[in-house]
């Protein structure tokens, strides 16, 4: 179909005078006054009627009838919206039967059952059939209105499922597009890392770490605008909720005015059918859990921002240490959490003119330092800071396994690692010490095998002179 409209509707019965019902309700007489109401229209000013679209209404008499009908409906591309499906049919499949093998072949097929008999309880056909979402029964002898409502509500659902289906895979479209692009600069990005890796060059290292920031910078950037369309909408949902809940408590209280037991009785049942008390103390929960949830992921996405500061363009600035301490630290949250709890001691500090990113690094690089060094014991890190004359000091401390000596004396040096074949490059810490000797800083350490390490980062608080 090339449109997403569909009035379609199937009969199966056996009766014939209910197939001559169901025309005579559901495919009136043309209006042979249209013209007229034209030029009524046309003469007094008054809008036209607006005609409704009539349903196209087709005919089976057997279930094996109807499943070839709603088969060549699908290979013509013009499926069924809606099935009016009689319950007892002596000759072949029976009501039950006949909707199972309908939704083998179309499970968007809306089903109404219709019925004179008892032959199964209503939650007997439920759990037969696991149409919880597509299947409503009609008792017969049916009322006009009634058919009329339900042809009108179910092909209306059908259509509206279509196009939620059709919105969403356009979405998975563009999420398996945005994957596909990530993932290729992604490989394009471990290409360049892996053809360097061998380099010690400061300058190589330094636009790495730039181009490692716009693309954090640029996932943030993309990030931030459904977050903030998320954000808003569900500020609106929880209006429109609140609106909805005052409209239930107003129809709740107008029932003491309804003097009819059925209804009250109706009214009760439909209540406990959709659970409507529990509705309104969760849809509110997940509302504000969902909030919650967006709010989180702003924050690691300003984080993200933050450590990367691309938008300095490598440029001298003054900046917070503690600020880029905590970006980082969030960034780096999932490598902490299972391994050792973090410790702060800090204090208030000025800010620092330095290349924020740079500096980032650096106590990135301690700090996961810092977490695999821990061994199987959840261990301690503790981040201290503090002023001496015209400089600042950051350590980083911990309790995992720590080094020998003769370890100590080389652990700046360039490839050198103590991890497995494979598991690093050994330029971390000599590009660290490369970024604060930049700095006009010092960064020392000081191991105890056994008991751990403490690493020492001084910087001045202004440079000398401001090129990079």
């Amino acid at each position: 179909m090339n449109s997403l409209t569909n009035r379609r509707i199937l009969l199966i019965d056996d009766t014939p005078a209910i197939h001559d019902d169901f025309r005579k309700i559901l495919l009136p007489p043309v209006d042979d006054n249209s013209d007229l109401y034209l030029m009524e229209a046309a003469l007094f000013g008054q809008t036209a009627k607006i005609e409704i679209p009539v349903f196209e209404l087709d005919s089976a008499y057997q279930g094996q009838e109807g499943l070839a009908k709603v088969c060549q409906s699908l290979k013509d591309n013009r499926p069924y919206a809606l099935a009016f499906v009689d319950m007892r049919m002596p000759q072949g499949w029976d009501g039950v039967e006949t909707i199972e093998h309908l939704w083998e072949q179309d499970p968007r097929l809306q089903v109404v059952v219709c019925t004179a008999y008892a032959d199964y309880s209503w939650d007997e056909l439920l759990e037969r059939l696991h149409g919880h979402d597509r299947l409503l029964i009609l008792k017969k002898p049916f009322d006009n209105i009634e058919v009329h409502q339900l042809a009108n509500t179910l092909t209306a659902k059908w259509e509206m499922t279509e196009r939620a289906s059709v919105q969403m895979s356009k979405l998975e479209q563009l999420v398996e597009q945005r994957t596909h692009e990530f993932k290729q600069a992604s490989e394009a990005l471990q290409r360049e890392i892996d053809e360097r890796e061998q380099l010690e060059s400061q300058l190589v290292q330094s636009e790495k770490l730039a181009s490692l920031g716009q693309l954090a910078a640029g996932v943030a950037h993309e990030i931030n605008n459904p977050i903030g369309f998320i954000s808003s909408n569900l500020g609106t949902l929880e209006g429109y909720f609140s609106k909805l809940q005052d409209m239930l408590d107003a129809y709740q209280r107008s029932e003491e005015g309804i003097a009819s037991t059925e209804i009250l009785e109706r009214l009760k049942s439909m209540r406990e059918r959709v659970e409507l008390d529990f509705l309104r103390e969760d849809i509110p929960l997940l509302i504000k859990e969902s909030k919650e949830g967006i709010s989180r992921v702003g924050k690691i996405v300003k984080d993200l921002k933050d450590f990367s500061r691309v938008d300095s363009n490598q440029e001298w600035q003054w900046a917070n240490l503690q600020q880029g301490i905590e970006s980082t630290l969030n960034i780096v949250a999932n490598e902490l959490k299972y391994k050792a709890d973090v410790i702060k001691e800090y204090v208030d500090l000025p800010d620092i003119e330095c290349l924020p990113s740079q500096i980032n690094q650096v106590i990135m690089n301690l700090v996961v330092n810092a977490a695999q060094a821990m061994g199987p014991q959840r261990g301690k890190i503790t981040l201290r800071s503090g002023m001496e004359a015209e400089h600042v000091w950051l350590e980083v401390a911990d309790t995992g396994s720590g080094m020998a000596s003769d370890t100590v004396q080389k652990i700046f040096d360039p490839f050198f690692t103590t991890k497995p074949v494979g598991q690093g490059t050994g330029l971390g810490l000599s590009l660290s010490y490369g970024i604060v000797k930049k700095h006009g800083g010092d960064i020392t350490v000081s191991s105890e095998l056994g008991v751990g390490t403490t690493f020492r980062v001084t910087l001045p608080i202004r440079q000398q002179h401001s090129s990079t």
